[in-house]
């Protein structure tokens, strides 16, 4: 038998037992084994935990056995780490692939809080209490809570009663202190469920007498002594009231006389003083010439102002003074200066005015005196809330418009302002605007099971008369085809002049005491209303198959000199405008879309949004989250109170030379629906940002003036309003109209119009802006048998 007397020392490379990584839950013991590489002399072994070397005797956590294997005894969330097997000689040093150990944590429940009082002070409304998945909150990718976070109870408490006075009870007889009494109750009705009490008084006391009986004890002249108990009340005798009135009778007639004598006096003095005015169109509306005759100065005015001239210039609406009480005297009237010269905005033949022109000449400069003083409230409105600058140009549209009416847009983002043909009183010019705010804190505030499903929309002057319905058009995420009606409760809520947001109405709850009607389509709601103002839809769930609308786009940078790369992924609401912010936002980062922006049904689940990435080239990149996915929480999505909601994968290449990437992205709610992207990108400097053409390309056109704001003719118009407004007894009228329109939700609100089918046929166009079709609307009118409104229908088409 041969042996080896001496054996050069050495250490294979290879470990024949590299130790894996793995997910494990808190306090679950962890085996990591490691059998190193066989060595002369035989290799020593220690343990790295992030690039540090564990030492048992530090943290009795840890045990390292005699085959070198790793115990960790309780996982611990800070045990959560990069291990690595070290074996060394005195020859060399191996190191064994690194394993990495996450320690999840499931999320359990927390205790259910108390029940809230009911949400509505009168009516329907309901309880809730709520628990959240925070006992403990799941980490590092541990399993969410199941079941519900919310529960709600209905309640219906009943309405306060406010007590209001009954009428006045007829006066008492004059009592001996000179007065008399009346009393009222507070009954009609009396005040309960805590309703409020009557202001003011029961009992109402005056002199019976018109203040002629003085009562005085100490008073020593001639009386009627009457005893009352052992005293004695003295009063007038009826000779001396009879006295009284007499006197008074005799001053006032001298008085009369006096001023009869001294007007007599100062007419005969002046009787030729002053001019005559002959002519006072001027005061009553016209701008005809003013003739003035005078008697002694005929040099005072000795070239008369050519106002026809000068008001022929204008081919606006005339304004006029109609009210008395809004005569100006003429002699100091502005109207016998020479008028200035008159700046009027001229639109084309097609009355549109683009956003790149002067807004200060958005309205005819007419003299002040011209102007009744609404007009100008109006106007300043308007102007000072375009100096403020705190509006963003591409969220805000305005124009000038009198009662021919007209249509604002805010392009690309779902919003406009419809203002029909008769909605600003005739003779009047309004300043108006609507704008999209994008702030978070004009957003109104949301419960738990609520959410925001539009954006904030204004539209003004505030305050503005209007004497027929404008139009708020906006883009809303709700999902119509969720399952049933029932599936959401939808509020109209508008902004007080306090700030404070107020419910106006409940979508499908209305009646003839509310302000507005609301037309719920597929992707957009419009607004009836006369009420200018600040207004946003808010959605509340009202079952687990309530779903809205999420928009997901996936952006990255067009360069990248680093080797870091970093993917955006945004989880907005479905509306244009939230889209068309995050587009203007990422042109101005550099960026640009990955992939095409997808829609995702989230529903009212209480499960949260996962977001992962897969199919990685691990050869070129390597992803630098620990964990498997990434995960939104279901109320930061639900809620919509937070603007550009988004989270970042970061992924490194190993060399700067590449420049392509591919892999796939996942978006999904967790028990729910999915959406995968494929991404493809090259990381070039020579790639152009991205093209919001994406977005509905209607125009940059944002003011339409007129006629021509309407795809109905104004002659096609006013026979429809003639031949449908009046009830027909086969019922072919206004309401089988909004039958065969799908507007007969509610026709009630039509009903309590002038013009029902005028109003209807404003809807109509609201509805199909830009591209309204004509061919349908007179087929429809072909269908309800009105035979003869289809020629013109045609010929204008």
């Amino acid at each position: 038998m041969v042996g080896c007397h001496f054996c050069p020392p050495d250490l294979r490379k290879t470990f024949d037992q590299e130790p894996l990584g793995k997910e494990v839950s808190l306090e679950q013991e962890v085996l990591l084994q490691c059998r190193p590489p066989e060595g002369i002399p035989a290799a020593e072994v220690e343990w790295l935990k992030n690039e540090e070397i564990i030492d048992p005797a530090d943290d009795r956590n840890f045990y390292i056995t005699i085959d070198h294997n790793l115990i960790i005894k309780q996982a611990r969330l800070s045990d959560t780490a990069n291990y690595t097997c070290v074996a060394k000689n005195i020859v060399a040093k191996r190191r064994s692939t690194t394993a990495t150990v996450i320690v999840y944590v499931n999320g359990a429940w927390s205790t259910w809080t108390e029940w809230t009082v009911c949400n509505s002070r009168c009516g329907r409304g309901y309880q809730k209490r709520t628990r959240s998945c925070t006992n403990p909150a799941p980490l590092n990718g541990g399993a969410i809570c199941d079941g519900q976070g919310i529960q709600k109870l209905a309640c219906n408490p009943l309405c306060p009663v406010d007590g209001l006075w009954t009428e006045w009870s007829k006066w008492s007889t004059c009592g001996t202190e000179c007065t008399h009494w009346r009393r009222r109750e507070c009954s009609a009705p009396v005040p309960k469920n805590g309703g409020k009490d009557c202001e003011g008084m029961v009992l109402q006391s005056k002199n019976c007498t018109d203040g002629l009986c003085m009562q005085n004890t100490k008073q020593k002249t001639t009386t009627h002594k009457t005893q009352v108990g052992k005293g004695y009340l003295t009063a007038p005798s009826t000779d001396d009231v009879a006295l009284y009135v007499g006197v008074v009778i005799a001053v006032i007639m001298c008085l009369v006389i006096s001023v009869i004598v001294a007007l007599f006096v100062y007419r005969k003095n002046h009787r030729d003083f002053d001019s005559d005015i002959i002519d006072t169109s001027a005061l009553n509306g016209g701008f005809q010439p003013v003739s003035i005759k005078t008697a002694r100065t005929a040099d005072i005015l000795t070239a008369p102002p050519d106002l026809t001239s000068a008001a022929a210039m204008y081919r606006g609406p005339v304004y006029a003074l109609h009210d008395v009480a809004d005569k100006i005297p003429m002699t100091n009237s502005p109207l016998l200066d020479p008028l200035p010269n008159l700046k009027i905005k001229v639109y084309n033949s097609s009355g549109l005015v683009t956003p790149s022109e002067d807004l200060s000449d958005f309205s005819p400069k007419l003299p002040r005196c011209l102007l009744d003083g609404d007009t100008m409230g109006r106007r300043t409105q308007t102007q000072t809330l375009l100096r403020t600058g705190t509006r963003d140009p591409s969220c805000t549209a305005l124009g000038s418009f009198n009662s021919l009416g007209g249509h604002l847009i805010v392009p690309n983002s779902g919003v406009s302002l419809l203002v029909p043909a008769g909605a600003v009183p005739q003779g009047r010019v309004y300043e108006m605007y609507v704008t999209v705010h994008r702030k978070d804190s004009m957003r109104p505030p949301v419960d738990d099971c609520q959410t925001v499903l539009s954006p904030v929309v204004s539209c003004g002057p505030p305050g503005a008369l209007l004497t027929r319905p404008v139009i708020i058009t906006m883009h809303h995420c709700a999902e119509a085809d969720s399952g049933s009606a029932e599936d959401w409760l939808i509020q109209l809520k508008t902004q007080s002049q306090q700030a404070q947001w107020e419910e106006v109405v409940v979508v499908g709850e209305e009646n003839f005491t509310t302000p507005c009607y609301i037309q719920m389509d597929e992707e957009a709601c419009h607004i009836l209303t006369e009420t200018l103002g600040t207004y946003c839809l808010v959605g509340q769930s009202c079952s687990a198959a309530t779903t809205k609308r999420l928009k997901l786009a996936i952006f990255g940078p067009v360069t990248c000199p680093a080797l870091e790369y970093h993917i955006r992924v945004y989880c907005l609401d479905d509306t244009q405008d939230s889209l068309k912010e995050v587009l203007q936002m990422e042109k101005q980062m550099g960026g640009k879309l990955l992939d095409e922006p997808k829609t995702l049904n989230f529903k009212d689940s209480t499960h949260n949004l996962r977001l992962s990435i897969h199919d990685v080239p691990h050869t070129l990149w390597k992803s630098k989250l620990l964990a498997k996915y990434q995960e939104l929480s279901f109320q930061q999505v639900w809620s919509g109170s937070q603007r550009n909601l988004h989270c970042t994968f970061t992924l490194e290449r190993f060399c700067p030379s590449t420049v392509d990437l591919v892999c796939k992205l996942c978006v999904r709610q967790v028990e729910g629906e999915g959406q995968i992207f494929q991404l493809d990108t090259t990381l070039s400097e020579d790639t152009q940002s991205i093209d919001t053409s994406l977005l509905d390309p209607a125009s940059n056109i944002t003011t339409l003036v007129g006629p021509n704001a309407f795809r109905i003719p104004l002659s096609i118009r006013q026979k429809l309003c003639g031949s449908l407004d009046a009830p027909q007894t086969r019922g072919n009228d206004w309401r089988m109209l909004a039958h065969k329109l799908n507007l007969d939700r509610y026709l009630n609100y039509f009903a309590t119009k002038s013009s029902p089918t005028g109003v209807i046929l404003d809807l109509w166009e609201a509805q199909h802006f830009p591209d309204g079709n004509l061919s349908r609307l007179a087929a429809v009118l072909e269908e309800m048998g009105r035979h003869e409104n289809l020629m013109p229908m045609a010929m204008d088409h």
